[in-house]
């Protein structure tokens, strides 16, 4: 058993500031460490998912940082991690607790066959493991071997850890309550005023953006569209991990805090995991603007309707604490949003017409050279 300012302290001087996940009984002692020590931050997720996009913003953004959750929810984490972490070469340090390891303690029975898979998923995903360290004098060697491995292929490297391998360590700090504003959104009305296109919202948006903002945008047609318009270092186009690019726009806002960081999501991509805004609404990154372009349909998968119809999202925003909450009808309007957003996290919501009009052109640049890019220009264009 080892402590956890062994092993916090460890990945400190290897360059790790944020931790974020979704607690489990064996992670205790490495949560309440981090929440106490004001040098590192911690972000609670909704889902394990987000969590790791969360902590691949913020390698993005120049910040190491670690994932954690039970093996429970491992499943959660599988879209990011092979579509973008390993697809767009994103190292994360990934910690899971091995609940229902076969001939260990007496576990529930939802944990039994997740236990007995653990190490298995992270093999299908090529992602190489090794158990907790239990003793401190093997902290440093597990730690230099993920970090090598992090830095030499810049994949995700994980961790397996097994019940009482860290000595229990009681929280100090109490979560400070962040209080929703009254609400105060303007009424659901488009009248019947022709929608704008998606290309309209976008090209709306390049007009806008400062020289310095990095501009996130969700998978599928949104992230095409915007490279057919204007291919530009400061624009990441996400792949895969579906529903993830608001949580990746938190974790770059968080490590880039005097940057504006500019997201560009989708109707669909948003019901897919709606728990994000109610992290970002807790986090409130003032340097975050979140748009959600909405036409009701998975375009890029042949027009299904999604079930935004029934939905306010702005509402929803509100709700979960984005201090700011705005409904966009027109291009022109996004546009003065984008020059004007202020010092605050910004929700905006724009209904718009759904179809493309001709084929739209996939980047020519790999997600490796896109998210290659980015890391050069963000350095480039520090402030």
């Amino acid at each position: 058993m080892i402590k956890a300012e062994t092993f916090v302290e460890g990945t400190k001087a290897h360059g790790f500031a944020l931790w974020t996940g979704v607690p489990c009984s064996y992670l205790k002692p490495f949560i309440n460490y981090v929440i106490d020590e004001p040098s590192l931050a911690y972000i609670g997720a909704a889902n394990e998912g987000e969590a790791v996009a969360i902590a691949s913003g913020a390698d993005l953004g120049g910040k190491r940082a670690v994932v954690m959750f039970q093996n429970s929810g491992f499943g959660n984490t599988v879209n990011p991690l092979t579509s973008l972490n390993m697809i767009a070469k994103i190292p994360v340090l990934v910690i899971t607790t091995l609940r229902g390891e076969p001939g260990g303690p007496h576990d529930e029975p939802q944990h039994e066959l997740m236990g007995q898979i653990t190490g298995g998923l992270f093999d299908l995903m090529r992602i190489p493991w090794e158990y907790f360290p239990t003793e401190e004098s093997e902290v440093a060697a597990v730690l230099s071997r993920a970090v090598a491995h992090m830095d030499a292929t810049r994949t995700p490297y994980g961790l397996v850890m097994k019940k009482d391998s860290v000595a229990d360590h009681k929280l100090k700090s109490k979560a400070q309550p962040k209080p929703v504003a009254p609400f105060a959104v303007e009424p659901w009305s488009y009248g019947s005023a022709p929608l704008p296109s998606r290309r309209d919202v976008l090209a709306a948006v390049q007009r806008a953006n400062r020289a310095t903002d990095a501009v996130v945008a969700t998978t599928g047609f949104t992230g095409r569209a915007l490279y057919a318009l204007d291919d530009r270092a400061n624009q990441l186009y996400m792949v895969g991990s579906m529903g993830c690019a608001s949580t990746f726009g938190l974790g770059l806002a968080w490590a880039q805090p005097a940057r504006r960081v500019v997201v560009l999501d989708g109707d669909g991509a948003v019901l897919m995991r709606m728990g994000a805004l109610a992290t970002l609404g807790y986090e409130r990154p003032k340097n975050l603007l979140h748009i959600v372009i909405d036409n009701e349909v998975h375009d890029s998968t042949g027009g299904q309707s999604t079930v935004s119809h029934s939905i306010d999202f702005a509402g929803v925003a509100a709700a979960c604490g984005y201090p700011k909450v705005l409904r966009a009808h027109t291009a022109e309007e996004i546009e003065a949003i984008v020059r004007d957003q202020g010092d605050e996290l910004t929700f905006v919501h724009i209904k718009t017409a759904p179809g493309e009009s001709g084929s739209l052109p996939r980047p020519k640049e790999t997600p490796v050279q896109v998210v290659d890019r980015m890391r050069a220009w963000l350095k480039e264009s520090a402030q």
